[in-house]
């Protein structure tokens, strides 16, 4: 048994995610961590909501709420839809807590003594009509290196190149609009992230089995143009953690706040403290410090590839430059893009379905597996209404949930609600657990390698044996001529019920444990296939499930369709 650190990249505050953001960080992260506990591996599944910064002033001041009260108020929003989804986190923190601003401000202490953060004169972006400094993130231009017109102050989405907001082509506020900015003197800290270069560089070299995706955006900004910039770490702001030495004034430094870039993945630790503050846990050293037992635990970071230069670079140089013995990221998971029917999700205009809608119109199953059969790994993938429910009505509903209603109820009608005895195994039954035997081997290496696509595709081809054998054995017409023989065959599809609830609970996990709880059994991962296969004994009670997945039908497509379109660009 294995320990194993897994944290999913944390959601802004600022309102409620569409499914681009659960399938690019959450969902996967939650598809290994069931997959590693149904395993046997001790496991530690951590996430946050990201709170701080001009996002959190911004969306509070348009609910016309005190920044602190929107964002208690929309973590518990996030967390209900978390758990919704059923996303197994082991702690739900908050970048806003008592634990992260001090374990930030540390850091910033430790780095500043490393001599790793520079004071900074620095015109920055000031707009007139909002009477504020701009943040980067609320100014939005044309990209200089690639043309995207919505380009932010810091990076541009579309070609990932990392930006100041002097570098734009006609910039202005995303808060107003205005373009009357000008640039005024003020003083910032810089993260000295070029002295680390080099370092950064060997350590990311030595990563040869991350995803393509990660190490070449990481390499695109180490080694790109002028290659790895300082980055500035503070901002003026109200909302965010106070730039202080420890608990000590940074001179010079008052009134400003950490960058939220800077703060947001020392969450991920502060988390871990804030597990154990909730009687949770008890030792949270043991999965972040090197000294104190985490040398032997595997770390696993999940997020789009947005995401990904603040974790292969800065985040890492504050690990690294600290110069304690924190646990250092073993493997990113990265995913590209979710796109909506040929174009974006937009909040502003009501294109796309939101995580809250998702869960109005249909359970949590439904969506978790065809995102995640679907998941943007080599590619940007595209979701479309008349994609969604093939998947589901192909997947879900004509095979899985088809065999466990032909099965339970054939078996109740002939032999009463037990698992009938019958006769010995044939020919095809032992092939069929030859077969299963290699395809469960199989799931489980791309379960490993988190290969998700991959994996879901022989968890279907698993789910598919199963209905291949019950139409090949056809037990409604052996039981006219051989009772014992369709008793038996039965028996064995009672038993791949079983067998599929274990195997499908990390994709699917409330059907898994309706199937588990009509067969009256516990999950399990199967060690042992063919054993498995007949772990529930003659005699044994089950109940016939209600409907796992119904179809969805033409209808509920087209209005699904019409009232998630919005208003396009």
């Amino acid at each position: 048994m294995a320990r194993h650190l897994i944290t999913s990249a944390i959601p802004y505050i600022n309102g409620i995610k569409h499914l681009g953001n659960l399938v690019g960080s959450q969902l996967p992260a939650d598809l290994y961590a069931r997959y590693l506990r149904d395993r046997g591996h001790e496991v530690l599944f951590l996430c946050a909501t990201d709170e701080h910064g001009t996002p959190a002033e911004i969306a509070a001041q348009k609910a016309g709420k005190p920044v602190a009260e929107y964002c208690e108020e929309m973590h518990a929003v996030q967390a209900e839809i978390a758990e919704g989804f059923g996303l197994s986190f082991d702690h739900f923190g908050r970048s806003s807590s008592d634990r992260n601003k001090a374990l930030t401000q540390h850091f910033a202490a430790r780095l500043d003594a490393a001599g790793l953060i520079r004071e900074v004169s620095e015109r920055q972006m000031y707009s007139n009509a909002d009477g504020r400094f701009l943040p980067d993130r609320y100014i939005e231009g044309t990209c200089p290196n690639c043309g995207f017109e919505s380009a932010r102050g810091d990076q541009c989405d579309n070609c990932t190149k990392q930006l100041d907001p002097v570098d734009l082509i006609d910039p202005r506020s995303t808060i107003s609009g205005s373009t009357d900015l000008e640039m005024r003197e003020t003083k910032h800290l810089y993260l000295r992230q070029s002295a680390m270069k080099d370092e950064l560089s060997d350590w990311i070299d030595r990563q040869a089995d991350w995803p393509v995706l990660t190490t070449s955006i990481a390499r695109k900004w180490l080694h790109d143009g002028d290659g790895l910039q300082d980055r500035g770490i503070t901002r003026d702001l109200d909302w965010g953690v106070p730039v202080q030495k420890g608990d000590q004034p940074w001179p010079g430094m008052e009134g400003k706040v950490f960058y939220v870039w800077f703060d947001a993945p020392i969450e991920y630790i502060a988390s871990a403290q804030e597990w154990v503050d909730a009687g949770k846990g008890d030792d949270w050293e043991r999965w972040w410090r090197t000294d104190r037992g985490a040398d032997d635990v595997r770390y696993t970071q999940f997020m789009g590839k947005d995401n990904v230069p603040f974790h292969t670079l800065g985040f890492p140089v504050t690990i690294l430059g600290s110069g304690e013995p924190w646990k250092l990221v073993d493997y990113i998971k990265s995913f590209n893009y979710l796109n909506y029917d040929g174009g974006q999700f937009s909040t502003s205009r009501g294109r796309g379905v939101f995580q809250d809608q998702a869960l109005e119109i249909l359970p949590a199953d439904y969506w978790r597996w065809w995102l995640l059969s679907r998941a943007p790994e080599s590619g940007d993938s595209e979701f479309t209404w008349e994609g969604f429910q093939d998947g589901v009505n192909k997947d879900l509903a004509d095979v899985l949930g088809n065999f466990v209603s032909r099965v339970t109820k054939f078996c109740r009608s002939k032999f009463g609600e037990t698992v009938p005895e019958g006769g010995e195994w044939g020919a095809r039954e032992h092939a069929l657990a030859e077969d299963l035997t290699r395809r469960v081997a199989a799931y489980a290496r791309h379960m490993d390698a988190i290969e998700v696509r991959k994996a879901a595709a022989e968890l279907r081809g698993i789910w598919v044996a199963g209905n291949e054998y019950l139409q090949a054995a056809a037990p409604w017409a052996t039981f006219k001529t051989d009772p014992e023989i369709a008793a038996m065959q039965v028996r064995l599809g009672l038993n791949l019920i079983r067998l599929y609830a274990a195997l499908s609970e990390p994709f699917i996990p409330f059907a898994a444990r309706a199937m588990a709880g009509a067969m009256r059994t516990d999950l399990g991962w199967p060690d042992d296939v063919t054993g498995a296969l007949g772990a529930l004994p003659p005699g044994h009670a089950f109940t016939v499930p209600e409907v796992l997945f119904a179809k969805i039908t033409d209808e509920q497509r087209a209005d699904w369709a019409a009232r998630f379109a919005g208003t396009r660009a």
